[in-house]
């Protein structure tokens, strides 16, 4: 039987587990199936949570003991202590402090899958390469709710044990070139995550590394990936060398290469273009992309471009229109592109967002573009990841010179406090 409870807005909660455990908000998000928007909002002290089902969600995930909260002790919980509990002027908090920091130094964070990597020693097997391809497909779906700032460890670890696993073993001529593929997309993987939580000369030496590996290993398409990856970080400083590397990457990967991954490397060339301003060659590389995606069909597509869908191509035009100021045709599809998007993808969701609002600032509705913005910070909200921040600092700027506004003063006050 359910006990009864009152109301609860975690805010504080929240706090400690991202001050004193290094837990991020978007991990408790994925955790405790709210969104990531709703975390931040609760973190700052706004609102509460008041069902039974979302609250024992919360106490289960963060393993806060079922008393604190006037629920029954949870089936997690050991024998129910008669001592007296700790208290002091907090009272309740100081428990929850300590468990926080208990579970931080345990090594328990939140979010990450339970995924043992496989243990090896001696001969490798033929079928090793495959298991840890598909462990690392798992792996991926972390960053489609979490940023890098939470990732980077965990898939860097699992490029060096890869790495340690081709230096240490024994294995067949075959067995070592798929094993050098699935270092080359781990690589890969950890430079994404370096990218995203600001570690940019970690990305770069993870693409040119994943590079290596994917041409010992004869794989093109890896290999041309990685040059994406490149141009992709390149782009916000040397724009030409950013569509040079882009272009590489299409020739290196070929026309043989599987429709998802031409897809991909398409894209990334139309947004180095958009970048530098170039808008006939950007919608050259748009109609490529879509041709490319128009193929894909039931044959097998690389796991490391299953993101790649109509959508996303959508919001990738989107956001080269926005670049190439062209609102007209910027706005609508990235309206109903982000229509379609789930706000659990908190960061990417975010991201894109402030394209709208730049969009939005261009064709001079401002009013339009603080809405937009005020959305993009809720969800960005502690997201470990400093694009998001990094993208939506320029449109800030350009909204405060409109801070005359009662719509915008209000959202600009909010971003502030």
């Amino acid at each position: 039987m359910r006990a009864a409870i009152a109301a609860h807005d975690f805010g504080t909660v929240f706090r400690l587990a991202r001050v004193e455990a290094g837990i991020s908000y978007s991990k408790i998000a994925a955790e405790c199936d709210i969104k990531p928007e709703r975390v931040g909002l609760l973190a700052r002290g706004q609102g509460s949570v008041t069902t039974y089902e979302k609250i024992a969600c919360i106490a289960d995930a963060l393993r806060i003991p079922g008393r604190l909260l006037g629920l029954v002790p949870r089936a997690w919980e050991g024998p129910v202590s008669t001592s007296a509990p700790v208290a002091d002027a907090d009272g309740d908090e100081l428990q929850r402090r300590t468990f926080l920091k208990a579970s931080a130094g345990a090594g328990l964070v939140i979010g990450l899958p339970e995924l043992g990597r496989p243990q090896v020693s001696g001969r490798v097997g033929s079928d090793l390469p495959e298991r840890l391809r598909e462990r690392t497909a798992r792996l991926r779906r972390l960053d489609n709710v979490l940023g890098g700032g939470d990732t980077y460890r965990v898939y860097l670890g699992e490029y060096e044990a890869t790495r340690a696993l081709l230096r240490d073993a024994t294995y067949t001529e075959e067995t070592g070139q798929a094993l050098l593929s699935v270092l080359a997309e781990q690589a890969q993987q950890a430079g994404w995550a370096a990218f995203d939580g600001g570690r940019y000369q970690d990305a770069t030496g993870l693409y040119e590394a994943s590079h290596d590996a994917a041409i010992d290993a004869g794989d093109v398409e890896l290999a041309g990936n990685a040059l994406a990856f490149l141009a992709y970080q390149t782009v916000s400083g040397d724009r030409q060398a950013a569509i040079e590397i882009a272009a590489r990457s299409c020739a290196t990967a070929g026309p043989s290469a599987a429709p998802g991954v031409r897809a991909l490397l398409c894209e990334r060339l139309a947004w180095a273009n958009a970048v530098a301003g170039l808008a006939t060659e950007t919608e050259r590389a748009l109609e490529a992309s879509q041709a490319a995606l128009a193929e894909v069909d039931d044959a097998p597509q690389p796991d490391w471009v299953a993101w790649v869908d109509r959508i996303e191509l959508q919001i990738m035009s989107g956001r080269c229109w926005t670049e190439l100021r062209r609102p007209l045709r910027a706005v609508p599809v990235l309206e109903s592109a982000l229509a379609q998007y789930d706000d659990a993808h908190a960061r990417d969701k975010s991201l894109y967002l402030s394209w709208l609002a730049d969009s939005y600032l261009t064709a001079g509705e401002v009013e339009q573009a603080a809405t937009v913005t005020g959305r993009a910070l809720d969800l960005s909200a502690g997201v470990a990841s400093v694009r998001p921040h990094q993208r939506l600092a320029p449109v800030l700027r350009k909204l405060d010179e409109h801070r005359a506004l009662p719509a915008v003063a209000e959202m600009l006050d909010k971003a502030r406090a």
